[in-house]
């Protein structure tokens, strides 16, 4: 007897059906084709186990199964509850009347039990498309496939209540998630806040700044002057997700196996991988290609810390997602986009001892260490990072300071308004939302200075030896600063401002 049962192999970011034919014929044999993996080929046991202890058998007949289509390479053991149903079904020992309408996916244990798989959204989100009338799955990735309107999602514990269903003998009951409820999850109470912030008044405006315009920002300072404090507060002040924005990362974090027993991600990403850390983590890939840091951080901020402590190639890879905020990764037999629409936050000591030029320092590094130090940021990159700023060490005087500082969500409601205004300037622009992403074009249409600010420029660029790369990025950061004052004009001391955050422009910043 021929049945065909439905599961689902996840691309990139996006699933395609997978049809599983099931074949019972005389002899004895079991043939699995359709360019399964190992994790694939193994099953057979993991299938013969499950459905033994539990009261079931595999047919001691030839078994043949395809899946189609048989030229696109299936990986990972989410197909066993796919294949147990279509074995149990082809050699009748369930009804397979209904089976056609359901999209089935799961790794089976020895006893039966379902373990989680990978990318559950994005094949609740195809099963959709297809017409499919559920989507039957281990409990474990239920929530973040609920989130899907018009599919009924059924959660499982194990093989049995499978069987059951298709039996008659029992009722599944479809998951229903209320979306809106758990996107409007309230961030009025962040895990870090910028109220527990003594001191550093200066740094934090520039964080508000680069939050506004989604401007990449570095921080350079010595060791325990607040550097990861300040970036790890930074996504508290960033404007609530929308709901594509959500949508679309958790579909990453999904594929990428980092939503169990979650829903809608309503909170933005931080992703802080260590300096060891390969160019392939950090852009994705390998022989299994899965999405990396940068793409993990989509929609949020990706703060590398110790930025020259990360080899070169690893950093000079990130550019080009940097620009176009995505990143294609090819290989012989296939090629796959992730986006990558980042913050990217870095945080540098300004010498390999951690120090300024201090005199009482504990470790000094003489002018011509600190250049090679700083050397080892490629140009190319820098020009991506629209705001340099130093961080001084906090005064003994803040730190006891009793006083709490201003809040979070003070702080967002005015990076939000700007977001707001930057929204309705680029709404006919398809792919630029906010100042960042500013072409050279956008910003002689947008960053018109008057005589005075145009003066104040000029001069500041010949006085403090500032690169041709500065300009563009202090027309951007003065924009932004225009924005926060809704300002529709920039002004004289928003150029002023935005001149400070050039640091690393200036010949001599060492010297």
């Amino acid at each position: 007897m021929l049945v065909k049962v439905f599961g689902s192999a996840v691309f990139g970011v996006e699933a395609t059906t997978i049809t599983v034919e099931v074949n019972i014929d005389k002899g004895i044999g079991y043939h699995l084709v359709g360019l399964p993996d190992s994790a694939i080929k193994e099953s057979s046991y993991r299938i013969a186990a499950a459905l033994k202890n539990n009261g079931y058998q595999l047919p001691g007949k030839k078994i043949t199964i395809n899946m189609a289509p048989a030229d696109l390479r299936k990986e990972g053991s989410a197909y066993d509850l796919t294949l147990a149903v279509g074995i149990l079904a082809a050699s009748s020992q369930i009804k397979s009347e209904d089976i056609h309408n359901y999209v089935i996916m799961g790794e089976l244990s020895l006893d039966g039990g379902l373990q989680p798989i990978k990318g559950a959204l994005s094949i609740a989100i195809k099963a959709k498309e297809e017409g499919f009338k559920g989507l039957i799955l281990p409990f474990q990735n239920v929530k973040e496939a609920a989130i899907v309107d018009g599919l009924d999602v059924y959660g499982v514990e194990n093989v049995l209540q499978v069987i059951n269903f298709f039996e008659g003998k029992s009722d599944l009951i479809p998951t229903t998630i209320d979306t809106k409820e758990e996107f409007n999850k309230t961030l009025d109470f962040p895990e870090h806040d910028f109220s527990d912030v003594k001191g550093q008044e200066g740094i934090k405006r520039c964080m508000e700044i680069a939050a506004a315009g989604g401007h990449n920002i570095i921080l350079i300072g010595p060791p325990g002057s607040g550097k990861t404090m300040l970036a790890k507060r930074l996504p508290s002040i960033l404007p609530p997700m929308t709901m594509r924005e959500a949508l679309e990362t958790t579909k990453i974090h999904s594929v990428a196996g980092k939503t169990k027993d979650v829903g809608l991600m309503a909170q933005r990403p931080f992703r802080s991988p260590h300096h060891t850390a390969s160019s392939v983590s950090l852009v994705g890939g390998g022989s299994y290609p899965q999405p990396g840091e940068i793409s993990l951080a989509h929609n949020g901020v990706l703060f590398l810390d110790e930025l020259p402590e990360f080899k070169r190639e690893v950093l000079e890879v990130m550019r080009q997602p940097l620009e176009d905020r995505e990143v294609t990764i090819s290989r012989a037999k296939f090629t796959i986009t992730y986006p990558s629409s980042f913050m990217l936050v870095a945080s540098m000591n300004p010498s390999p001892g951690g120090y300024f030029n201090d005199p009482n320092a504990p470790v000094s590094s003489s002018p011509m260490e600190m250049q090679r130090y700083l050397s080892k940021i490629s140009g190319p990159l820098l020009d991506r990072i629209d705001i340099h700023i130093e961080v001084t060490p906090v005064p003994f005087e803040k730190l006891t300071e009793t006083r709490k500082a201003e809040s979070s969500v003070a702080i967002r409601e005015r990076v939000t308004k700007a977001r707001e205004i930057q929204s309705q300037r680029f709404e006919n622009y398809e792919y630029i939302h906010y100042n960042a992403q500013m072409s050279s074009k956008l910003i002689r249409e947008f960053c018109v200075l008057d005589e005075v600010s145009l003066q104040l420029l000029k001069t500041a660029m010949e006085r403090l030896n500032l690169s041709a790369r500065a300009y563009d990025r202090i027309l951007k950061v003065s924009r932004t600063i225009a924005d926060l004052e809704n300002s529709e004009s920039i002004q004289s001391h928003h150029i002023a401002e935005a001149i400070q955050y050039r640091s690393l422009d200036r010949e001599g910043w060492l010297g």
